[in-house]
């Protein structure tokens, strides 16, 4: 016989559950097991709802401007050394060159994968840091609203931001920025939120 609160087995005779101590009454063991199915309390672990990561639009078009840029160095570079023997530089000079445009991208696309946010089915999390890690819990039943917010370049691209107010006098105001499709994810938001005020 299944627990129909706890889920846990015991012996078909039994008049308390081992685990929790709950009275059985005389329910048959096929509507224990459909009871202990929905029941909230048989799934400890809490369910993932999204994980999401900031946009990478402009990481993407700063690595192309990198490489036009470097490009556009070694052009210019041959150019120049061509008419003068002092701007002679090696190939491999002029390569390590064109190539350091790319660090800057790199650190962008490196500080955007330091950023998680999560919707789990009772919290929202912000994970940040890739060394020195922080992660700020805030729980759904504290949440008072919701808003998309968009400027005109976020707008075109299809990305915005997701601004969180709640009830923690400290950080009352928690901003998702830069979000692909942010009113598809408020929406999974507002729609956890209300099975949890059921």
């Amino acid at each position: 016989m299944f627990c129909n609160k706890c889920g846990a087995k015991n012996a078909d005779d039994a008049l308390f559950c081992e685990k929790c101590g709950k009275k059985f009454d005389n329910t048959t063991e096929e509507e224990t097991l459909v009871a202990v199915k929905l029941s909230p309390v048989h799934n400890d672990e809490e369910e993932t709802i999204y994980s999401i990561r900031p946009t990478l639009i402009f990481v993407k078009a700063g690595y192309v401007l990198a490489v036009l840029g470097g490009l556009l160095l070694a052009v210019i570079l041959a150019v120049l050394g061509a008419f003068s023997s002092y701007l002679l530089l090696s190939s491999g000079a002029v390569v390590l060159l064109g190539l350091s445009f790319l660090l800057i991208p790199a650190y962008y696309h490196l500080k955007q994968k330091m950023v998680r946010y999560t919707l789990t089915d009772s919290k929202m999390e912000i994970d940040e840091g890739l060394i020195n890690k922080t992660t700020r819990n805030v729980p759904l039943k504290i949440i008072q609203d919701v808003t998309v917010s968009a400027n005109f370049y976020q707008r075109m691209l299809g990305f915005g931001n997701v601004e969180i107010e709640n009830a923690n006098e400290n950080d009352g105001l928690i901003v998702l920025k830069n979000i692909n499709s942010p009113r598809e994810y408020a929406d999974k938001l507002l729609k956890q939120m209300r099975r949890l005020h059921k």
